[in-house]
């Protein structure tokens, strides 16, 4: 029998007789309060947000407005400069932090010794609460030329610079406190990647002659590279959608030179008086999202063949 008249007979077998003495209805019972939790709080919230997009409403009274507040959203003249801000955080974050949990994770795993105490050293960062890295980072910011990397640079001939109250030095700064928060968890995951390259690989580009930097990129970077497509996508998203830092560091100065999209949606939503523009806020949360999930679906399509070989 070919295998079209083995679909056929399957389909033609696909009854909702069949379907419950198959086990389909304690399977549907089984599934279903998690579709329902799912549900309630993931695709519900999704779903008021895209209603609330075309509302203007304090969450009490809403007054259908169409696209209003998407023209709104548009003729803000800040919208052009939190777009700035933010690709300009995303392309530091990757020059600057997605280079070093690789380099991180190579060197630790090349190591004989204290291999594990080097790996809690470099998650340790990601368990810190965040307003207190802030805190800390904060203190390092110091502008005065006492302040910790002032006092350092100063050593060298360099400084003071006034870090966070300079449209110049705010957005870098906030990169590096970001780079050293986040990289740890790569690095774990990247170390747990290195751990599947076969030793046999490493043992023969010796034997071959081969330096360290020709095994890196001949061996290592082979191996690893479903993984790094994996961490640049969660990168640039990450980095698109960034708050946190701009929020607690610098409220978005100065002169809005670290206004991201993020903050200046909960600006929108919260920072006059509460409820003041939900639906201008739902409405640049939406073209946001739509944004991403674009850019995700193009990037799959451009690297299908590079991470599928």
């Amino acid at each position: 029998m070919t295998t079209p008249d083995l679909v056929r007979r399957r389909r033609a077998r696909a009854t909702p007789t069949t379907w419950l003495r198959s086990g389909g209805l304690s399977t549907l019972v089984f599934a279903l309060p998690v579709l329902l939790i799912f549900g309630v709080f993931s695709w519900l919230p999704i779903g008021r947000a895209v209603v609330m997009s075309f509302q203007e409403t304090n969450l009490l009274v809403s007054t259908w407005v169409g696209l209003d507040n998407f023209r709104a959203v548009f003729a803000d003249p800040a919208l052009p400069l939190a777009i700035r801000n933010t690709a300009w955080f995303a392309l530091l974050a990757l020059v600057l932090g997605y280079p070093v949990p690789i380099v991180a994770a190579v060197l630790m795993s090349s190591v004989r010794r204290a291999k594990g105490l080097y790996s809690a050293l470099a998650y340790l960062p990601v368990v810190v609460p965040p307003v207190v890295a802030v805190l800390l980072w904060r203190f390092f910011y110091d502008p005065r030329p006492e302040g910790v990397f002032n006092a350092l640079l100063s050593t060298v001939g360099l400084g003071p610079y006034p870090w966070l109250q300079s449209s110049t030095w705010a957005m870098p700064s906030l990169v590096l406190e970001a780079t050293w928060a986040a990289a740890g968890g790569t690095v774990i995951i990247y170390l747990a990647a290195l751990a599947s390259v076969p030793a046999e690989l490493y043992d023969a580009a010796e034997v071959d002659g081969a330096s360290i930097w020709r095994k890196v990129l001949h061996v290592t970077l082979p191996h690893l590279r479903g993984v790094l497509l994996l961490t640049l996508i969660l990168q640039v998203i990450g980095t698109a959608q960034v708050f946190l830092e701009p929020f607690l560091f610098t409220g978005g100065g100065p002169a809005n030179s670290t206004l991201t999209i993020l903050l200046l949606i909960y600006k929108k939503a919260f920072g006059q008086n509460l409820g003041a523009d939900y639906g201008e806020a739902t409405a640049l949360s939406l073209l946001l999202a739509v944004f991403l999930a674009l850019m995700s679906l193009l990037y799959f399509r451009l690297t299908r063949s590079w991470s599928t070989t």
